[in-house]
């Protein structure tokens, strides 16, 4: 499983608030969503918070694969792609709720594993 390199770790702790995590149903029809809530477990693996999730939880129980979206500083963008699960219970749903601010929900944690990792439309791991 590929680890995020410096500079991609570096752009994530500077990386613009909002994101967007993609994904797509049994039919291969894609779904984007925004989102405000995720944390870097390490550098292969990255904890979303489910505030308002619906379609997208819908496709993660299908078993798709996922891409989160986010911007460096330098207005550039950066694409992790992975599989990516679900947790209501467990290790990863309650370290996701030691981060999570108390005015989010955090109906459940997402978990997505990195297996490819783009910048811009370079492949960098």
């Amino acid at each position: 499983m590929p680890s995020l390199t410096t500079e991609a770790r570096e752009a994530w702790q500077n990386r613009e608030r909002r994101m967007v995590l993609t994904t797509t149903d049994r039919h291969n029809i894609p779904n984007a969503i925004w989102l405000l809530c995720a944390e870097l477990v390490d550098d292969d693996r990255i904890v979303i918070a489910n505030n308002s999730m619906s379609k997208t939880l819908e496709n993660i129980e299908a078993g798709c694969k996922a891409s989160l979206l986010f911007i460096a500083p330098e207005r550039e963008a950066y694409q992790v792609k992975g599989s990516i699960s679900n947790h209501t219970s467990g290790p990863v749903y309650d370290g996701m709720k030691t981060w999570l601010k108390p005015e989010y929900p955090g109906r459940s944690a997402v978990l997505l594993e990195i297996e490819e990792i783009y910048y811009g439309a370079k492949k960098i791991a």
